[in-house]
Formats: structure tokens, C-alpha cells, sequence
């Protein structure tokens, strides 16, 4: 009888290891509510590139949100973040190359459209992705309608408008009775920077980068595609025409006034070198233009680390720009497209997951105060007054729906009703006689390119004034020409008619 011991310890050790050798791929179980439903689930992980630094704890806000998306929807993520000088890049790399992927934040919605990169999510709108489609404004939704119809991304639901405001340090606007309201030209900025140049020589008068500020928008333009593309039209005109901005009256008065303001010293001189970046902690700083929605002041004073105020200095429009400002979409190629649409919808409708995405853990990243508001968790530990965020730190405009977020308490609190102020802005602006309107320029690859190397060696140094303006400008001009712009322009004024006709 022992042999028949031994042979039933052998078919009992047989049977034990191939149980253990079983394939787990596709299976999660996950310890707490719903144990009957977690063993049995079968997942779809996801792979979502964004926009943002990499921030030290990703892999633990990732695991979380994996463990709320299994349970939810059956759906795990590989959650990627990219950093902003190296983000555009990366995305046209892995497209161009067919490299897999699913999800992306987009900052160049049209052209991938154009170039077949994004899944068109109509029919999912109706099924799979309704409650988000019922959720975000419908003004969102008909300014990334592209000109075939089709819609190929889903909209940030925040404001509708994204309007240049100035910002200045509240303490030396208190100290000094200025009236914010009365500076809303560049002209006008004159007197009151000579003043605090010679009363608070210690202020950086006025912060700009290679990037700057539309300013063409505070006369009435809008870009008919972006600004490495130099042609607008005015926003309100129904019959406008499309100009080369840089041959308008209007382009060269902002031309002269920024370069006398580079020589008298109010501007930093390594404006025409310096990359877009987030607001300094603690930089003082007179004068800076930003673009942003209501409250902007809020969370501007949370990055200087003291409080600013603000004021808009063009019009309240909602532009195509502006509503294209955060779109995530879908790779054309994805093998999991409903499942995509699902983690969208789910973004997009659940405060628990919008939330985890924006401010990470609760408890590890943040604590929630008496009103329920968030409070960051600091480097230094300081509670309502954090001088950098531990460990996460999403980016707002990039990840779905705000008005499903908490809002930030602490030192510079939102009010309460953020999102109803929100609300009531969105009520009041006024949409582009534009709006929706998306050139085809897949036929003129070779002149875009050219035309964007052309802006790329005038436009950072002309719009800090750090160059003469009487002798860089006619050069940056014709190299527009000779690039291609005036061809570009008569086929998007084509285009634009032909438009126009179809939405009267």
C-alpha cells in the first residue's frame, strides 16, 4: 500500500502545480467590496499618454485608479505621462510609426484628425459614451465637429471662452490705488510701469517667453488654425476676410509698442529665449498676461505663493481655439475601442475617478477640510500653503470634465460655488462667427512646414520687441511669401466661403 501512497502524493503535487501554472492574464482580484465580483472579472488594460511631469508617485495613483476601474467598469490603464517640450514629439512618433497605444491628450486635434490618427466617436456618443455626451456642454461638442461631420475627440468640459487677462500682485495694486479696469491696451500700460519701475525697482515690470500672448485677439482676431499658421480673420465680422496678421496696421502698433518697452527695460530680456512655463513661486513680478476662464486669480496666486488679481482684456468670444483647448481621443488603431470609449464616459460622469486623476490619493496627497474642499499635502508640510505638490499632480485641463471636481481650499480658496460661477460665465459668452470652422491642409504639407520654420526664426523675437521692428519685420514677411502663406491664404478663404455657405 505504500505505492499507492506515494502515487496519490505524486497525482496530488500534479495537479497542485498546474492550478498554480494556470495563465492569470486577464484576471484581478482585489481585496474588499465586491469580492464575489472582482475574482471573476475579466479586464482590458488601456494605454493613455498625457500631458504632465512624471511625477514620483504615478505607479501608486495609477494602481488606485486601476482598482476603482476594475471594479467599475472592468478596465485597467497604463497610465503615461509625458513632459511638455517632449510631449509632441512622442505622440507624432508613436502615430507615425503605428506604435500601440489607446488614449491621448491632443494638442493638435485637427491635423491627426486630417492624418486619419483619431477614431471617429459618433456612433459610440449614442451608446457606450451617452452620459458623457449628455454631460459636456453642447458648444464643446460643435467645436471639435470636423468638417466632415464627424467627431473625433472629447472636449474638456470647463469655459467655453479662454480670455487673455493681466495679472498683477495684489499688494502693490492695494499699496498704489490702481484701478486694474483702466489698463486694457498695451498704450496704456506705459505710465503705470515708468511708476513702478522707479518706485519698486526690485519688480520685474513685464514677464513674457518665446511664446507670448495673442495679442492681436484684444483688436478682434482669431487664428483660423493656430499661430505658427499667422492668418486671422475678425471674430464677429460674418464676411471677413483672411489676413497675413503681420501685414495689418493693428500687428505692427503692437509691434512698436512691445519693442519701446524692451528698450525701456520692462521687459526681460531673455524673453525671446525663455520656454512657456508654469507661474515661479515667489517671483516678483509686476505684469503678466495669461489666459484663463473665472477665478483664474485663484489658482494663480496658489503657484506665485502670494495673491494676484486679474482682469480680461479681450472679448468674451468662444473661439474654435478655445474650445479645443483639452481634447482626449482615441487611436484609430486602438484593438480596444468600446472599451475606451467606456474609460472616457467613466472620466467624464464620476466624481470619484475625475477626482483621483486630478488631485491623487485622499489621505496620502490630500486631506479634505471642514467645507470639503481639498488641501493639498505640501513638500513643506505646510497644510493650506503648499510650496510644492508631494508625489502627484495631475493637469487639470487634460483629464475630462471640471465640474465634477472638488474644489481647492487653503490659503487662496475657490468659492463654493466655482462651478456655478463657471456656469453663468459660459451663459454670457458670445460664440465666433467661426466657430467649428477647420481648413483642410493636407495638400499644402510642404508649405506649412516651411511657413512654420519661418515663424519659428521671427515670431519669438518680434512679439518680445527684442529685435528693431522697422528692419525684422519686412524680412519675416516676405520669407512668408516665399514659404508659401499667400497660397495657404487663398485656399483657406476658399474653404472659409465654401463654409460659410453651409452654416449661415
Amino acid at each position: 500500500m505504500i505505492h499507492s501512497s506515494i502515487w496519490n502524493i505524486f497525482i496530488k503535487a500534479i495537479l497542485i502545480l498546474a492550478m498554480l501554472t494556470l495563465p492569470l492574464s486577464g484576471c484581478i482580484s482585489i481585496s474588499g467590496k465586491n469580492e464575489e465580483f472582482d475574482k471573476n472579472i475579466n479586464t482590458v488594460n488601456l494605454i493613455y499618454y498625457t500631458l504632465g511631469n512624471p511625477d514620483p508617485d504615478l505607479k501608486m495613483v495609477n494602481a488606485k485608479i486601476n482598482e476603482v476601474l476594475a471594479q467599475k467598469i472592468g478596465i485597467t490603464i497604463t497610465y503615461i505621462k509625458i513632459g511638455w517640450q517632449e510631449y509632441n514629439d512622442r505622440i507624432n512618433t508613436l502615430i507615425s510609426t503605428g506604435t500601440p497605444f489607446d488614449i491621448a491628450f491632443t494638442t493638435d486635434y485637427s491635423s491627426y484628425v486630417q492624418r486619419g490618427a483619431w477614431l471617429r466617436l459618433d456612433s459610440y456618443l449614442s451608446s457606450f459614451g451617452k452620459d458623457m455626451y449628455d454631460a459636456v456642454n453642447p458648444v464643446l461638442w460643435q467645436g471639435v465637429r470636423m468638417e466632415d461631420g464627424g467627431i473625433y475627440g472629447v472636449p474638456t468640459n470647463k469655459e467655453l471662452a479662454v480670455r487673455m487677462q493681466w495679472m498683477y500682485p495684489e499688494s502693490l495694486v492695494q499699496k498704489y490705488d490702481i484701478d486694474i479696469t483702466k489698463y486694457n491696451t498695451l498704450e496704456s500700460l506705459d505710465p503705470l510701469f515708468q511708476m513702478i519701475k522707479e518706485k519698486e525697482p526690485s519688480y520685474q515690470l513685464m514677464e513674457l517667453d518665446k511664446d507670448s500672448q495673442n495679442f492681436f485677439a484684444m483688436y478682434g482676431y482669431e487664428y483660423v488654425l493656430d499661430k505658427p499658421l499667422p492668418l486671422m480673420v475678425r471674430s464677429l465680422d460674418p464676411d471677413a476676410q483672411v489676413f497675413n496678421i503681420f501685414e495689418t496696421e493693428e500687428a505692427r502698433q503692437v509691434l512698436d509698442i512691445l519693442r519701446s518697452y524692451y528698450v525701456k527695460g520692462y521687459i526681460n530680456e531673455d524673453a525671446a529665449l525663455r520656454e512657456g512655463q508654469n507661474l515661479k513661486r515667489e517671483e516678483r513680478v509686476f505684469w503678466k498676461a495669461a489666459g484663463g476662464g473665472p477665478l483664474s486669480e485663484n489658482s494663480w496666486s496658489k503657484d506665485r505663493g502670494y495673491k494676484v488679481v486679474a482682469y480680461p482684456v479681450t472679448p468674451p468670444l468662444i473661439t474654435t481655439e478655445s474650445v479645443r483647448g483639452g481634447i482626449m481621443a482615441i487611436n484609430a488603431k486602438s484593438a480596444h475601442p468600446v472599451e475606451s470609449v467606456k474609460f472616457l464616459n467613466l472620466l467624464n460622469t464620476d466624481p470619484e475617478i475625475r477626482n483621483l486623476f486630478n488631485y491623487g490619493i485622499e489621505g496620502v496627497h490630500y486631506t479634505l477640510d471642514k467645507n470639503g474642499q481639498v488641501l493639498l499635502k505640501s513638500s513643506e508640510d505646510s497644510g493650506d500653503d503648499p510650496v510644492a505638490v508631494v508625489g502627484y499632480e495631475g493637469v487639470q485641463y487634460t483629464q475630462g470634465n471640471w465640474f465634477i471636481l472638488k474644489t481647492i481650499g487653503g490659503k487662496f480658496p475657490d468659492p463654493l460655488d466655482k462651478w456655478d460661477q463657471f456656469r453663468a460665465a459660459n451663459a454670457e459668452y458670445v460664440k465666433s462667427n467661426l466657430l467649428g470652422f477647420t481648413p483642410n491642409l493636407t495638400s499644402m504639407s510642404i508649405q506649412i512646414n516651411l511657413i512654420k520654420m519661418v515663424w519659428e526664426k521671427y515670431y519669438p523675437s518680434l512679439m518680445t520687441g527684442s529685435v528693431d521692428v522697422d528692419r525684422v519685420l519686412p524680412k519675416f514677411n516676405e520669407e512668408l511669401k516665399q514659404a508659401g502663406l499667400d497660397e495657404v491664404r487663398v485656399e483657406i478663404q476658399r474653404q472659409l466661403d465654401a463654409w460659410r455657405v453651409d452654416h449661415p
